[in-house]
């Protein structure tokens, strides 16, 4: 079995999930006894295509084309399945990011292969077995996914596996697949993204708020919080419904499902359909002045108290902490 991983990029900038799925196909290959071939898509310097082979990839194919400038889900995935077929993969690894929530289930359609997304942990191997541990239920749950097929899709959540680096230099090949224009039939006209903030889905650290700040003009306080922390912020649901903060910060089972390290959670009570978008977090911290809210009892620490109080003074201590 050969592995195969989509590196996913940002204007020419491999993000930290492209490094995670790398390092988890390099596990998994370490334990197979195979190796790892990367592919990417897009205008990416020589020296950018390079770093993959830090995380393990032996061999990165770059698709390069005009027509691909923009991110098409139909194209991209046909690029990908096609690169899995030149590189003899049985496995092939993507991001569960916005993107890769699209790509997975028409790579797997493509090849043929079984499905497991939302991948939390390194899958258990037995034969041509693949036992797979992913999250359920958006979120509140754990299932296992048995893929029997030849071909396999797993699709990894973000900030599930650590990326490690293995300082390989790759071979880094161009590879020219055929595309296809009915591929191109729906077409990105623009992706716009806010380049001077920490990115929510991929953040490992995220300052979240509610209602409990009473107004869009208390913002700045979290905003404070974020920034000492390298932080990304986001919001509840009646806060971008309520015009405060952009639908874009929205978590729940509506909006942004995060599993960041470490969460934040002020001024929120912890609906369920909040809690739904954030319960694969690692760590979350709640400061609330209701001791009854729901949120306390999923929290790994809590504060009782008032955000006006204690988010000033926490951010005070960040700064001195690390010498600002």
């Amino acid at each position: 079995m050969s592995i195969l991983v989509y590196a996913e990029h940002a204007d020419g900038t491999f993000k930290k999930s492209a490094y995670e799925a790398v390092s988890y196909a390099k596990a998994i290959a370490d334990i197979t006894n195979t190796w790892v071939t990367a592919v990417t898509i897009g205008d990416i310097s020589t020296s950018e295509l390079a770093s993959l082979g830090h995380y393990g990839a032996t061999t990165v194919l770059h698709v390069s084309s005009e027509q691909l400038n923009r991110f098409i889900n139909q194209a991209y995935a046909s690029v990908v399945a096609a690169a899995a077929n030149h590189a003899n993969a049985d496995l092939v690894i993507v991001s569960n990011s916005f993107s890769g929530k699209g790509l997975a289930p028409r790579i797997a359609a493509k090849l043929g292969a079984g499905l497991a997304d939302g991948a939390v942990e390194l899958p258990v191997v037995e034969g041509n077995k693949l036992t797979v541990k992913k999250t359920a239920f958006s979120g509140k749950a754990f299932a296992f996914t048995e893929l029997i097929s030849d071909k396999k899709v797993i699709s990894l959540n973000i900030n599930a596996f650590e990326a490690q680096e293995t300082g390989d230099t790759p071979q880094i090949e161009t590879f020219s697949p055929p595309i296809e224009e009915r591929d191109l039939a729906t077409i990105v006209e623009e992706i716009v993204r806010i380049t001077d903030k920490v990115s929510l889905p991929e953040a490992e650290i995220v300052v979240s708020a509610g209602r409990g700040l009473k107004g869009p003009e208390n913002w700045g306080m979290i905003e404070e919080l974020a920034d000492a922390l390298g932080a990304a912020t986001a919001c509840s649901k009646p806060v971008s419904d309520a015009g405060w903060r952009p639908h874009s910060e929205h978590v729940g089972q509506t909006g942004i499902t995060v599993s960041p390290n470490l969460y934040i959670a002020i001024g929120i009570s912890g609906a369920i359909q909040h809690l739904a978008g954030i319960s694969a977090s690692k760590t979350i911290v709640v400061i609330n002045k209701d001791p009854e809210a729901p949120f306390f009892k999923v929290a790994d620490y809590g504060v009782v108290g008032d955000a006006f109080e204690v988010i000033p003074k926490l951010t005070a201590a960040i700064k001195a902490y690390k010498g600002h």
